[in-house]
């Protein structure tokens, strides 16, 4: 390779990198970090974010219906859907445009480093469960680690500082010591244990791929220098992903909005702090998908309607991290046991969550 060609390929790298890191910094301004500071503001003076997204000022969800299911849909496609092709976007921009060498060094071993880089990125994102899984996949191709790749994943809802601050002024800053420190074993904790499972075949695997991957990225570069093969990538991937994901994305978002009144009873003082009650909307609040923040209204207004906060605990931790759609979304990125094990790990932290919440008289 010529200096000239060195000098291409640097040019290359460096127009890639920026264009990668502008769309994650304007993409996130735009659609998280302003619209959520000016919301900031509206949390502390009404104590009150909005409407609960699950039922609106009612005491139940609708009837499974068509237009129960329609109207969930709708109303979760106006609140998300700039997080969805902000994260389209950055999950296809970051296999076509960033080295894959560059993700599995920052993120791609099997130890504790990787999952707290990855935790600690993800803190900045905001984005919900569901709008996280493309910017996920994308890492995984990269050949990040799969823990690293879950601890981003779930600290993208949990360690979402907006929802921290709503959850302070609406709830009380008793429920974000809670939701923080559970939270933190999660994001982190979770994100170790899934690396410690990974296989030594596994591990193999992932090294002979990542070594394929340079291999090919490197005789690209060879045979077509410049940006163009890059960004023709770039698209090509991004109407893949989308084509795959969106609408598995939108069939279950349907199903979950038409069978919200079978996974949420109608609310009231009669489900109290009983471990049936935790268990139950622990697995309910694990399986549904909302918007970032959503479960804040949802817990405000079941609070308000006089249900125990053992089972108000137990929906703080398990609506957010992972859903039905976000699982389904990621099933070709992690071995279906590493997805199993996630959702039965978030359901165990929603039942901790709402037995200390019992046991502290929240």
């Amino acid at each position: 390779m010529t200096s000239s060609d060195q000098i291409s390929d640097r040019t290359s790298l460096a127009l890639r990198s920026i264009v990668v890191l502008t769309i994650a910094i304007v993409g996130l301004f735009y659609v998280k970090w302003f619209p959520y500071y000016n919301r900031a503001f509206v949390a502390a003076a009404n104590h009150s974010i909005g409407n609960s997204i699950l039922m609106g000022t009612a005491a139940a969800p609708p009837a499974p219906s068509w237009d129960a299911a329609l109207g969930y849909a709708i109303a979760y496609g106006k609140a998300i859907w700039q997080a969805m092709v902000l994260g389209l976007l950055l999950g296809s921009a970051i296999q076509a445009l960033l080295p894959v060498e560059w993700i599995s060094r920052l993120l791609g071993r099997n130890h504790f480093a990787s999952v707290a880089v990855a935790g600690a990125l993800s803190i900045p994102g905001m984005m919900c469960t569901c709008c996280a899984a493309p910017v996920v996949a994308g890492l995984r191709a990269r050949e990040a680690s799969p823990g690293a790749a879950i601890a981003f994943w779930l600290g993208n809802t949990l360690l979402n500082p907006a929802t921290l601050v709503f959850m302070g002024f609406v709830l009380g800053w008793h429920w974000v010591g809670l939701r923080l420190t559970l939270g933190m074993l999660m994001v982190f904790g979770l994100g170790y244990l899934v690396n410690l499972i990974a296989t030594p075949k596994e591990a193999q695997v992932a090294q002979a791929d990542i070594t394929d991957r340079v291999a090919k990225s490197e005789a690209t570069a060879a045979s077509a220098p410049g940006v163009s093969g890059a960004f023709a990538n770039w698209f090509d991937i991004f109407v893949r992903m989308s084509a795959r994901l969106i609408p598995e994305y939108i069939i279950i978002v349907l199903l979950l909005g038409a069978a919200r009144a079978w996974l949420f009873p109608e609310i009231g003082p009669q489900i109290g702090n009983e471990i049936g009650w935790i268990v139950a909307l622990a697995v309910a609040g694990m399986l549904f998908v909302n918007p970032t923040a959503g479960e804040v209204p949802i817990v405000q207004a079941m609070l308000a309607l006089g249900m125990g906060a053992g089972p108000a605990g137990a929906l703080l931790m398990t609506l957010p991290p992972v859903s039905a759609p976000s699982l389904a979304m990621l099933v070709r990125s992690f071995r279906p046991q590493v997805l199993i094990f996630v959702a039965g790990a978030v359901v165990a932290f929603g039942v901790l969550a709402g037995l200390l919440a019992v046991a502290l008289k929240f």
